[in-house]
């Protein structure tokens, strides 16, 4: 990390993305702050934090970069199924900071390892209170079971985590975002970050970093209609 740019406490300049680390991929900057300010502008350029506890802040943008385009999720018979057989309720913003808290919650496969620190938490929720971040709820018989949060630049949604406390609990809030994104924006997409097999599985594809830079300084400066606040039952039609 010697050779990492270190950025100012408090008036932090992100460098290009296109000087970013080949190993580790995509690591780009060390230091700074997680002010509002701060965080808004480091997604408009195509950047994020991930760092835990025992890390200084370290600012990310890999390449290639994992995205969903709306048109392109994925929704198996065994999810469709899954679908109309539960009363599935989405709910958007309405408990933004239990979203995030369970987010945060260690996972049964690593009980210690969670990257989303207390700092991280708070940063989110005053970016919410700022009217860029947000939340979608997965809810069935009126309790949280599921979700997702992640920032709203123009018409990319910038996905930071999710989770799930009922089986494909978060495979159906992803497909409600693409339903989200697809309705509320003008060739919107959702920017996944770094591709796995779940995110695959859902539709998922990685394409050069500098064509997703590209797409973002064009979609950045949309204005998207993205509601507030509702919630509504998933209607047997839209799967």
């Amino acid at each position: 990390m010697s050779d990492l740019l270190v950025l100012d406490s408090i008036h932090p300049v992100f460098p290009s993305p296109d000087t970013a680390l080949e190993s580790p991929n995509g690591l780009l900057a060390i230091g700074g702050n997680l002010d509002q300010n701060t965080l808004y502008e480091a997604y408009r350029q195509g950047i994020f934090p991930w760092y835990d506890e025992t890390q200084p802040l370290l600012w990310w943008s890999p390449n290639p970069r994992a995205v969903i385009f709306p048109k392109d999720i994925r929704v198996s018979r065994s999810l469709k199924k899954t679908m109309r057989q539960q009363s599935w309720e989405i709910r958007l913003n309405t408990v933004f900071q239990s979203v995030v808290e369970q987010c945060a919650a260690p996972r049964r496969d690593n009980e210690m390892d969670t990257w989303i620190t207390d700092e991280m938490q708070n940063a989110y929720l005053a970016l919410h209170h700022a009217g860029f971040a947000h939340s979608l709820e997965v809810w069935l018989e009126n309790q949280l079971v599921g979700g997702l949060y992640g920032v709203l630049v123009g018409s990319v949604f910038c996905g930071e985590s999710m989770f799930s406390l009922q089986k494909d609990a978060s495979k159906v809030a992803l497909v409600q975002l693409s339903l989200l994104v697809k309705q509320y924006t003008v060739d919107g997409f959702i920017d996944c970050q770094v591709s796995n097999d779940h995110l695959i599985s859902m539709g998922a594809v990685t394409i050069p970093r500098q064509e997703f830079l590209s797409k973002l300084s064009v979609l950045r400066e949309q204005l998207s209609p993205w509601p507030d606040k509702w919630q509504f039952k998933i209607p047997e039609k839209t799967v």
